[in-house]
């Protein structure tokens, strides 16, 4: 199947992200990127803000997808347990630098940050005052606090986890929840 002009703009963005962060992403940049004009990327995108706003919504697509793939099922048919290991090794082994900039980049405007607030709410849903007693849940918001941690200590320092390292870590925090869905 033939990918649509619009994918490949938006995939073109992830590289210019990916390469120089959100800040460069400009028509100019992307089209360059996408291989096309600026009057071809403004035929997909009105602003810079709808283009933003659709590389949010398709990074944000991607990483459930890939949740979805490490957990073998939609997130309605997981187990809590088995959606947050999923998130947790997608989290924390194979999460882009474009998808990290964007979510942070999304904590700063609500609008942007609506297709990953969406995808949290379905794979790693937040505490509730319900959940306070609750062990598992607490175990279960820790190791999110864990996973969301490694990438968040690897974007803000200069270290680098070797990828066996950070394999191992990313075990041992999704074996923390290895407790019974019943």
């Amino acid at each position: 199947m033939r990918t649509s002009k619009r994918t490949q703009i938006l995939e073109a963005a992830a590289r210019v992200v990916e390469r120089e962060g959100v800040k460069s992403v400009t028509f100019d940049s992307v089209a360059a990127e996408a291989g096309l004009t600026k009057g071809g990327l403004l035929y997909h995108f009105a602003s810079r803000d709808d283009l933003v706003q659709a590389i949010h919504q398709h990074l944000a697509d991607q990483w459930e997808a890939q949740i979805a793939a490490a957990a073998g099922k939609p997130a309605h048919e997981a187990t809590p347990t088995e959606r947050l290991t999923a998130y947790t090794r997608v989290a924390t082994q194979s999460a882009t630098r474009a998808e990290l900039l964007f979510m942070l980049e999304g904590t700063t405007t609500p609008g942007h940050a609506a297709p990953w607030d969406a995808v949290m709410e379905r794979w790693a849903p937040p505490l509730t005052t319900t959940d306070a007693d609750d062990p598992d849940a607490l175990d279960q918001f820790i190791a999110r606090l864990a996973a969301d941690g490694l990438w968040l200590y690897e974007s803000l320092t200069a270290a680098r986890l070797t990828p066996q390292l950070r394999r191992a870590v990313a075990e041992r925090i999704a074996g923390t929840l290895n407790h019974d869905d019943t």
